[in-house]
Formats: C-alpha cells, sequence, structure tokens
C-alpha cells in the first residue's frame, strides 16, 4: 500500500496496559499534524490497565496497529500457563478486544516503510540491540543489523520490543528505529538469558519521523505524565517491580 506523499509519521510501542502513558502520548501527537500513526505491539501485557487501553485503541481507527510478542501469546496460550503480567492482561480483556487484537498482522509494508515488533522475521530478537555474555545490553553492530533486514527493500524499519529509544542508518541509506516504550520503561526477561532493561526515565516515549530526501529523520518525544494511578495498580497487583519501573524508569536490585 502506497503512502504517497507523506512527508511526517509518528511511531508508538510497547504500551503494555498503561492507558494513562497511552493518553498522554496522544495528547501529544494529535496537534502535531502528522499524516500516520504507527503502533507497533505489545499493547497490553501488564499488570496495569488492560481494558481501558483497549478501548482507546479500538476508539483510534486512525493508528495502524501490528501484533507483538506478548499479543502473540494472550491470543494462543493457555492462561494458565500464562505469565504473570499476560495473566493479569487476558483476565481483563473482552471477546471483542481480544478479537481485534486477533485481526492485526504480524507485519506491515506501507510503501517504503516497513513495521515489526522486534525483527522482520521474528517477534523476539531484538534488532537494535543484543545482549552481551555478562547480560549488559550494546548497541548491535552494522554487520548485524542489516543481515536482520535481509533484502527488504523499505527504506524506513520501524522495530520495537527493547523499549529502548534508537536508531542505525545501514551503509545502503536504509534506516531502522526504535521509538522506545510508551508504558514500560523497564523490565526483566530470561529470554535468551536473564537480564535487566532500564531506559532510566519514567516519561512515555515515542518518535515521529521527517522525510529528508530518501531518508527519515527520527526525532524521540519524552513526554512526562502522572505515574501515579499506573504504580499503585501494579502494587496494588503484587508486582513492585512494575510499580518501580513505571515511577523511575528503574528496577530495583531487590525485584530483581
Amino acid at each position: 500500500m502506497g503512502l504517497g506523499a507523506v512527508e511526517r509519521i509518528a511511531v508508538l510501542a510497547d504500551i503494555h496496559g498503561n492507558a494513562d502513558a497511552l493518553r498522554a502520548v496522544l495528547s501529544a501527537i494529535d496537534p502535531m499534524g502528522v499524516e500516520r500513526i504507527f503502533n507497533l505491539g505489545d499493547h497490553f501485557s501488564g499488570p496495569l490497565a488492560a481494558a481501558e487501553t483497549a478501548e482507546i485503541l479500538l476508539s483510534r481507527p486512525d493508528i495502524l496497529s501490528i501484533r507483538g510478542n506478548h499479543d502473540r501469546y494472550l491470543l494462543t496460550q493457555d492462561p494458565a500457563a500464562m505469565g504473570p503480567s499476560d495473566a493479569c492482561a487476558f483476565a481483563e480483556l473482552t471477546p471483542a478486544h481480544r478479537a481485534w487484537l486477533a485481526a492485526l498482522p504480524k507485519t506491515a509494508l506501507q510503501g517504503e516503510i516497513a513495521l515489526c515488533h522486534a525483527t522482520p522475521h521474528d517477534d523476539e530478537t531484538y534488532w537494535l540491540h543484543s545482549l552481551t555474555a555478562s547480560a549488559q545490553m550494546t548497541l548491535r553492530p552494522q554487520a548485524e543489523l542489516a543481515d536482520l533486514a535481509g533484502d527488504s527493500p523499505a527504506r524506513l524499519h520501524l522495530c520495537a520490543h527493547t523499549h529502548l529509544p534508537a536508531s542505525a542508518q545501514l551503509p545502503d541509506g536504509r534506516r531502522i528505529v526504535n521509538p522506545g516504550s510508551v508504558g514500560c520503561p523497564a523490565y526483566t526477561d530470561d529470554h535468551p538469558l536473564p537480564h535487566v532493561v532500564q531506559s532510566g526515565f519514567p516519561e512515555a516515549s515515542f518518535a515521529t519521523l521527517t522525510r529528508s530526501g530518501t531518508d527519515w529523520v527520527p526525532t524521540f518525544h519524552r513526554i512526562p505524565y502522572d505515574t501515579r494511578r499506573m504504580a499503585a495498580l501494579a502494587a496494588a497487583r503484587g508486582r513492585p517491580d512494575w510499580a518501580a519501573a513505571v515511577a523511575t524508569g528503574a528496577i530495583p536490585p531487590s525485584s530483581r
């Protein structure tokens, strides 16, 4: 599908049920006059406000959304076998919410812009970042970035999954951009080995991109919002790690 003469877009990702952060981001985007809004998945998973987030997204057909790995888990896993974040979200979602999620594509191509959650062929592999043997996050070398991009003709690749804002340009001019996370600025994971990812700030992240010749120039935005309601929800649901992540952008050692 072509985008015609689109010159400016907004990109968001990894909302993870944080309805208050999503409202803040959309309130910042709407007056900007961007021509398209893209949403890269992992919409609901977390001990926050999954159903509330779903209602916001269902009311915004102007946003093109795709599925992330946690969206896939919500659709395919037995609720009894889900991790605590997915199980909490699943319990809130209605059949209409799950139907909306099931209708989303795994990836999308909009003219010269390709959307994926993690990489074009895998929704669980970090693209712009990788883990060292000591479980530290680092930017991938360009050769690895290009290998994951493959022979895609897209000039702009939009990805998410690490929750960390970043951009890289390949030698052939193709650009890869991760807008960061709207609603979950820090998390722990045990795949492919135990590690912690922290943005270090509590603000809601998104990116805008403006066409410049054959390139797209990213601007990363950090939107302050009142984190107290979401942090309190996480704490009340027995998730001090999420409460700290939402409030501070970091995971305290006691919650790792």
